[in-house]
């Protein structure tokens, strides 16, 4: 009988340890990564690795954006990037690459003609999950899923 106390004060140890790892790896900027590794101490209580909870960067939460499946810790609204170079509008399923490296394709039936360089664009979240591409200089905002 004090052998299946023993296991289970371990096996509590080590769910919490196996929180904080998940935790951890989640964040995609590899030094927030390695600083909340870095935070989890070994051989303490499963309440004090569970009290130091680590607050992702403003980085962290844009990079999760569109993606919160994959990331539960981003929670933002929007997120402001743009598009490089000539943007000529859009059409169903087209995929648009972003400044900061993400990709989006557009999932309604909208379509615009544009003529734009570099223009600015905000990422919104709306209702039941969906996203909108706000771009500046256009009249609406296609619905979109990011893809990469």
């Amino acid at each position: 009988m004090k052998s299946l106390w023993v296991l289970l004060f371990v096996s509590g140890a080590a769910l919490a340890d196996d929180a904080a790892m998940l935790r951890c790896r989640q964040l995609g900027d590899s030094q927030a990564r390695l600083g909340c590794y870095d935070a989890i101490q070994l051989g303490t209580p499963a309440a004090a690795v569970a009290a130091a909870p680590y607050a992702p960067s403003k980085a962290d939460l844009e990079r999760g954006f569109g993606n919160e499946h994959n990331s539960p810790a981003a929670k933002l609204e929007f997120i402001e990037t743009s598009i490089v170079g000539e943007f000529d509008g859009w059409v169903p399923k087209q995929r648009i690459r972003l400044a900061n490296g993400q990709v989006w394709m557009i999932v309604d039936d909208s379509q615009a003609i544009l003529d734009l360089v570099n223009p600015k664009v905000k990422l919104e979240k709306g209702m039941m999950g969906a996203i909108y591409m706000d771009i500046e200089g256009a009249s609406n905002s296609p619905r979109v899923k990011r893809i990469k």
